[in-house]
């Protein structure tokens, strides 16, 4: 296991924890009544690969050689607790890229940005981050095929942490076919 301080660990949970529970849909721009979207039947090892296999995908485009925290996608129940009721699901990969110069990892924000519309992402956002103090760039995108989200944050190590990327990607809810 990577040892971290207790500080970045207790960030980085709290970031995931908090990208996350604005539920399954919440980069899409319609409000939530308006949408149309009718979860899917499917395996949650099929969307554990796939979130894993776009997770993989993202750290290549960013053409960042730094380490990479361990753990790899999860199946948890949605957000809503209509959805709960429902028995709907995601996926959710939530990891770091760190290790390296903070120059390595702002450009591998910059390349992240400009390779994710080449392969078959929408950028959503690509900006300063308003909601910190050092307001560090993030990306946010929409994989148009799976409708997988990502988030891409750059932290910085200004306050006693470690410079990173971390990333949030996470899948739309889905009905389990094989519920654990």
């Amino acid at each position: 296991m990577i040892r971290r301080n207790t500080r970045t660990v207790t960030a980085l949970a709290l970031l995931g924890a908090l990208a996350l529970t604005a539920g399954c849909t919440s980069m899409d721009n319609e409000p939530s009544a308006q949408r149309s979207y009718d979860p899917q039947p499917r395996t949650h090892q099929e969307v554990e690969k796939e979130v894993g296999d776009l997770s993989s995908r993202a750290l290549d485009m960013t053409q960042v050689k730094g380490k990479v925290t361990e753990g790899g996608p999860a199946t948890y129940p949605c957000g809503s607790d209509e959805e709960k009721k429902e028995g709907l699901r995601n996926v959710r990969h939530v990891w770091s890229v760190y290790g390296v110069d903070g120059d390595a990892l702002d450009k591998g924000m910059q390349n992240l940005a400009a390779q994710l519309p080449g392969n078959g992402w929408k950028v959503v956002k690509n900006g300063p981050n308003e909601n910190t103090e050092s307001k560090r760039i993030e990306v946010l995108a929409v994989h148009e095929q799976t409708h997988t989200q990502l988030e891409a944050k750059r932290m910085d190590g200004s306050k006693g942490g470690e410079n990173l990327i971390n990333f949030a990607v996470y899948s739309r809810c889905f009905k389990d076919t094989d519920a654990k």
